[in-house]
């Protein structure tokens, strides 16, 4: 993959190649994506333009042998770490990832899931998972140069995992060099993420993602909570119960979660323009700022439960009742 190839975030390469250019490339890099956004495609260009041999103009040569293995994941000193099914390690599903990527780099992560063959169930990033990457640091790089790791959804990571990996990402050997791709990086440990030079992605030429159609709900629910009327979130919540089927419960889920993430980072301080809405804005300071990062988790169980038939006025009655203890 060579940045010609990619569509959109003009900045974010110009600030990569400068990096690699200079020789200052910082040890950990947070890319914040939307699902489907592009991170993981740009982070392969970057490791090509890192460790091609040829590179000229701003750009990997795309012929070499370095940027022949990288393009098609088989670069025996670059790793990687995605959510996986109970037991199970990342190289055990390499296969059906690079098939994935070679079909479609913009992958979303229901598509990640379906091609590794464990869509339905509770993929996470394993203590052995960690482990198991620190047996591979610990040796020596096999064709010199870099060694690279590429974590895709680090939110993902049980907090053994993280805590294991915490040291190696603080303290990383020489010419090691950690990606994370994260579609909700404020749910990343606070101690690995604060040490990463953290970049937006937008979305650039990816189909952009359907606008929920009764996005006036959380706008009203959000009303009721913070007026700390419990009885009006729990009709706005028996309305989200009657949506139309399934997953259009999900998509409200999804929808309530970006909102609260625009919360959570204006009350980071992080104000991105075009990005964060004026209703976020306003809800930032009318709420705790422990609200925002407790109520996904919230959301989070919600989804989960959506898809396990559990039935949807008494668990959007549960939600609202949780998010509004926490408000």
């Amino acid at each position: 993959m060579r940045f010609a190839q990619l569509q959109g975030n003009p900045d974010v390469i110009r600030a990569l190649v400068g990096m690699v250019d200079s020789g200052r490339v910082p040890h950990a890099i947070l890319f914040h994506e939307d699902d489907g956004g592009g991170a993981f495609p740009l982070a392969l260009a970057f490791l090509q333009y890192l460790y091609c041999r040829q590179r000229s103009g701003g750009d990997s040569c795309g012929s070499c042998p370095s940027c022949g293995k990288i393009a098609k994941l088989i670069h025996p000193d670059v790793h990687f770490v995605f959510p996986t099914a109970a037991g199970c390690l990342s190289e055990q599903y390499m296969e059906p990832l690079r098939r994935l990527v070679a079909q479609n780099p913009r992958f979303r992560e229901a598509e990640l899931l379906e091609a590794l063959g464990i869509e339905g169930k509770s993929p996470m990033i394993a203590v052995s998972e960690a482990r198991r990457l620190l047996e591979k640091l610990s040796l020596s790089a096999l064709e010199g140069g870099y060694r690279a790791v590429v974590i895709y959804l680090p939110e993902r990571m049980n907090a053994e995992a993280a805590n294991r990996l915490l040291k190696m990402i603080e303290e990383p050997p020489l010419q090691t060099q950690f990606l994370l791709i994260a579609h909700q990086p404020e749910k990343v440990l606070t101690t690995i993420s604060s040490r990463c030079q953290r970049i937006r992605i937008q979305s650039g030429g990816a189909a952009p993602e359907a606008e929920f159609a009764d996005a006036a709900l959380m706008d009203e629910l959000m009303a009721s909570l913070l007026a700390k009327d419990l009885l009006g979130a729990l009709d706005v919540a028996d309305r989200i119960a009657s949506l139309p089927s399934r997953e259009s419960a999900k998509a409200f889920c999804a929808h309530a979660a970006e909102r609260l993430r625009q919360v959570f980072l204006v009350q980071q301080g992080v104000r991105l323009s075009g990005e964060v809405s004026p209703e976020a804005q306003r809800w930032a300071g009318q709420c705790r700022k422990t609200f925002p990062r407790e109520a996904l988790a919230v959301l989070d169980r919600a989804q989960t439960l959506i898809g396990r038939n559990v039935n949807l006025k008494i668990l959007f009655a549960d939600m609202a009742d949780r998010m509004y203890l926490l408000i």
